[in-house]
């Protein structure tokens, strides 16, 4: 049974947005405007706390989480609304009554998640709505915070620009993204992921078919999955040039490994009654490796092919550090650093993170495809 928050914690986050609600109408919004909320922004001020505050009293009395979770939605992006509206005004002098307005917005924010996150659907589409909605919600919220935070502030841009500068940077340079990406992630990641998985699958049979290899062969691959990748980062530049073969092979070094102990691992996980049983039926060892230990390696394999995902990318933009043809996306964040166009560097970085959590995505949805046998995808 799934343990809930007792219900003091679940009225808490209600109370407190009252409580800031109270205090952004009374308090000044900043230094150079000290008028209220409701003095600079009239009706429509108005209108927006009573919306927030209509949600927290739903949070509180109305037994009903969808109907509360409508309410909670509608208001606390109302909020973030209200308070994006208000932040060229106060930015530099932002006082009391704006960070109390931002605090009664994040708070039914979070309320909405936890209604959210509280949720059963017994349909498959709406569960598999609501386990997109949430991370997405929770996203939405970092990057309105990380606005209001950073020009509220004012944050030297060279030290963290707005999520809106960013983007703003990432729709006029989608050609340069463009091509960046595929020179990194088309060539290098995918062209270095399969060439290191596929390889260190392979090698984990033969370790397995011949035991002495997994003494010999283990320890050297242990040793070498540690070495750091700025060191073999160079040398694979002087290898392989400096195109993309080097950064592929780089990625094949960081990924042949992870890929190698999962397999021998997943490999060795067959239960012996198991085993047993194919000797009783006098199956051979291919036999025995295809029909019983390759389906249960298969989450080893599989959560080899997920932290790699992930690698494969890391170390193609670190190996672009190292030489590389003017582009791809280590490259032109290296570059963009030196001439201090951090608004570029953070588009790359995003483009890579968008990629890279799609990526991961890919494997997943496979994985669930491939193993809808396993205890941990059981409804």
């Amino acid at each position: 049974m799934n343990r809930q928050a007792g219900p003091g914690a679940a009225l808490l986050q209600p109370w407190l947005a009252f409580l800031g609600l109270i205090a952004a109408v009374t308090l000044p919004l900043g230094a150079a405007r000290p008028g209220s909320l409701l003095a600079r922004e009239g009706g429509l001020g108005l209108a927006v706390i009573a919306a927030m505050a209509l949600a927290a009293f739903a949070a509180v009395r109305v037994g009903r989480t969808g109907v509360t979770a409508v309410f909670l939605a509608v208001a606390a992006h109302a909020g973030a609304w209200l308070v994006l509206r208000l932040l060229p005004d106060v930015a530099g002098h932002a006082g009391p009554g704006f960070w109390s307005l931002v605090a009664a917005a994040w708070l039914l924010a979070w309320c909405l998640v936890s209604k959210l996150s509280a949720l059963r659907p017994r349909a498959r589409l709406d569960s598999f709505a609501l386990k997109i909605l949430v991370p997405l919600l929770f996203g939405a919220w970092v990057l309105i915070l990380w606005q209001i935070v950073v020009v509220a502030l004012k944050v030297p841009f060279v030290l963290l620009p707005p999520p809106s500068a960013i983007f703003s940077k990432l729709m006029d340079s989608v050609p340069i993204l463009a091509v960046d990406f595929r020179q990194t992630f088309l060539k290098a990641v995918l062209a270095g992921y399969v060439i290191g998985c596929g390889a260190g699958f392979l090698v984990a049979i033969l370790v397995d078919r011949v035991p002495f290899l997994s003494r010999g062969l283990l320890p050297i691959g242990n040793f070498v999955s540690a070495l750091p990748i700025v060191g073999v980062a160079p040398i694979m530049v002087m290898w392989f040039g400096f195109d993309w073969p080097s950064k592929a092979a780089v990625v094949v070094i960081m990924t042949f490994f992870p890929m190698l102990v999962n397999t021998v691992a997943g490999l060795a996980a067959a239960q012996p009654m198991s085993r047993d049983l194919m000797r009783t039926y006098a199956a051979s060892y291919w036999q025995a490796l295809f029909k019983l230990r390759l389906p249960e390696a298969l989450p080893f394999v599989f959560n080899a092919l997920k932290i790699n995902s992930t690698l494969a990318l890391i170390g193609a933009i670190v190996a672009e550090f190292f030489g590389t043809p003017i582009v791809g996306m280590g490259f032109r964040i290296s570059t963009e650093v030196g001439r201090m166009n951090i608004d570029m560097v953070w588009a790359e970085i995003a483009v890579a993170a968008v990629a890279g959590s799609a990526f991961y995505g890919v494997m997943a949805l496979i994985e669930r495809a491939c193993t809808f046998w396993h205890p941990s995808f059981r409804s």
